[in-house]
């Protein structure tokens, strides 16, 4: 596959001016919500056309008493690819390499395929996906030499979530929600210490809410990349492995969100890994001290940069079950007040869980 001869570029992610026009291409403006949450959706939620239609739903149920805005990571196992292809390309191997970049493509489309959008829709969003591919297939050369440095591993990582934004907004749009992926280094100021770049977050708060709060203000659910941010330069970076937790809390931070919903695929937090331990047992309510202190004794909770930002500007942070949505989930946040059951108010979560 040569993408070569595709010559025009993805005016929404090279401009992020350009969002005001998608804003009236959505749908234009609608009264916002006055509560506003972060949902960040794991590679698992996102595997797949029917996976991508079932979060949308999620996101849908959530519009109607919330501001939504959702983080994605990339679909399950492509991370790896592109590191693969980082790898292969540092060892010289550029034939594989090249074969393991359209491989990505396909997949992307494949997915595409499977949406089964409109002829329009399915046109636009094919087309982003295609100058994505002509992106990815620039650093992968057929013939010569590359410099594969840190910088390089990034900026090929990056695709991952680049790809599964606008294949989740174009899953959203199909659901009747408004939507617009937004790439993360418009905004994510960060280090220059590529594949665990720190992020400025006071600057990325104030870059962050001049492109996404007009978007919720028109009632439109921006589609964020996790993972990635870029240095002052320009330059793409990565925040870490398995760092889309602390982007959904960079984000959530963002646009001042009441909370970040972490759906997985697991039920919450566990005192045990359930698949190993039979004694596990589902923890419905930690203070952030509690979850750090589970983190701390090895347990896998969050990602570590997480509970301290959310305890910082205390943010009530949910870890919920894609697949399992009715089930409450394990909420992490400041403890509440206990009332008497004669007097306390019944009260509904904002992502609709039960409080």
């Amino acid at each position: 596959m040569s993408l070569e001869n595709i010559q025009e570029e993805s005016a929404a992610e090279r401009h992020p001016a350009a969002l005001e026009e998608r804003v009236h291409w959505a749908g234009g403006a609608s009264k916002p919500q006055s509560n506003v949450v972060a949902f960040k959706f794991g590679g698992s939620s996102l595997l797949g056309a029917d996976r991508m239609l079932h979060a949308a739903g999620l996101v849908l149920a959530a519009r109607r008493a919330s501001s939504v805005t959702v983080v994605v990571s990339a679909m399950k196992g492509l991370t790896d690819h592109l590191l693969s292809i980082a790898r292969a390309l540092a060892d010289g191997r550029l034939a594989p390499a090249r074969r393991e970049a359209e491989l990505v493509l396909d997949t992307h489309l494949d997915v595409l395929h499977d949406l089964q959008l409109s002829a329009p829709d399915d046109l636009r969003v094919r087309r982003e996906l295609q100058l994505l591919g002509r992106d990815l297939l620039h650093e992968v050369p057929a013939r010569g030499s590359v410099a594969a440095g840190a910088e390089l591993f990034d900026r090929l990582a990056s695709f991952g979530e680049r790809f599964s934004a606008r294949l989740f907004a174009a899953a959203l749009e199909k659901s009747g929600v408004s939507a617009v992926p937004v790439t993360s280094s418009d905004f994510v100021l960060t280090c220059d210490t590529f594949r665990d770049a720190q992020p400025h977050l006071e600057q990325t708060k104030q870059r962050g809410r001049e492109v996404l709060l007009p978007l919720l203000e028109a009632g439109i659910v921006p589609v964020v990349t996790g993972f990635i941010g870029a240095t002052p330069d320009g330059r793409i970076t990565t925040l870490g492995r398995n760092s889309s937790d602390f982007s959904g809390a960079i984000i959530a931070h963002v646009v001042d969100a009441d909370e970040l919903v972490i759906w997985t695929d697991v039920d919450g937090i566990f005192t045990a890994n359930p698949h190993e331990s039979a004694e596990a047992r589902l923890l419905h309510e930690l203070s952030y001290d509690e979850a750090r202190a589970l983190a701390a004794s090895g347990a896998k909770v969050l990602h570590a940069k997480v509970l301290p930002l959310a305890a910082e500007t205390r943010m009530v942070v949910w870890v919920r079950n894609t697949f399992n949505p009715q089930a409450r989930g394990t909420r992490i946040g400041l403890p509440r007040v206990r009332q008497h059951p004669a007097t306390a108010p019944m009260q509904k979560s904002q992502h609709g869980g039960a409080a």
